[in-house]
């Protein structure tokens, strides 16, 4: 047995391995997140946008790859984890009353198995086109894929509305536990530095940054002629 595969099968290896992993998935949502503010530029920003990354194929395919790697290995450690605490623990607790741990961490592998149902039903709705197949692949009058009318077609729809504001919501509750878990398991957090306040500020950013565009949608104030 090599020492990584060691390593790796340690808590403290499958730890590092779920703060790397995580830290990873992290800041692509981050960068999705940027991107997907752009709507409030109006249709050719975002399409410009849109067709700029459908467009880098060399650049494309081996992120979604990399993306679904990092998803599965995150998983694939998370539940190892997962059964190490429980086959420590075979007896419940008589009365089972947390002292430091929050609800959100409780929450950890629940909301784990709930976002990633959610990014499923997310590639099936924009990069399959499978949920709304009427808006998906239309063109706009520069002949590129139209995906402001996508997103503005999606998310007139209350009940789509309402699967990503669940959705989103239990995303950046898990990314915010999870930044303050990585912070700790690479040895980052310090008594000197506020870092349990980078869970909430995280997940309160993520949530807000990504619901803004949908929000404005569904209130009308991003329509299919352009914004305002």
């Amino acid at each position: 047995m090599s020492w990584f595969v060691r390593y790796a099968r340690s808590s403290i290896g499958a730890k590092h391995i779920m703060a790397v992993t995580g830290l990873l998935l992290f800041l692509f949502a981050v960068v999705h997140m940027v991107g997907h503010l752009q709507m409030f530029g109006g249709r050719d920003m975002y399409n410009t946008y849109a067709h700029f990354l459908q467009s880098l194929w060399e650049v494309k395919w081996p992120v979604r790859a990399g993306l679904i790697a990092l998803l599965i290995i995150h998983m694939v450690v998370a539940i190892g984890l997962v059964s190490k605490n429980r086959a420590a623990r075979p007896e419940r607790y008589a009365k089972y009353k947390p002292v430091v741990s929050s609800a959100a961490g409780r929450a950890m592998a629940f909301t784990g198995l709930a976002v990633f149902a959610f990014i499923a039903f997310h590639i099936l709705h924009f990069t399959l086109g499978q949920v709304q197949p009427e808006a998906f692949h239309t063109l706009d009058p520069q002949k590129r894929y139209d995906a402001y009318s996508m997103f503005v077609v999606g998310f007139k729809n209350p009940a789509i509305f309402g699967v990503y504001l669940a959705g989103m919501g239990l995303l950046a509750m898990h990314l915010g536990h999870g930044a303050a878990s990585w912070l700790q398991s690479l040895g980052l957090r310090h008594p000197k530095y506020p870092v349990d306040r980078v869970g909430p500020l995280i997940s309160i950013v993520l949530f807000v940054g990504y619901m803004a565009p949908p929000t404005a949608v569904l209130v009308g104030l991003i329509r299919l002629n352009g914004v305002g």
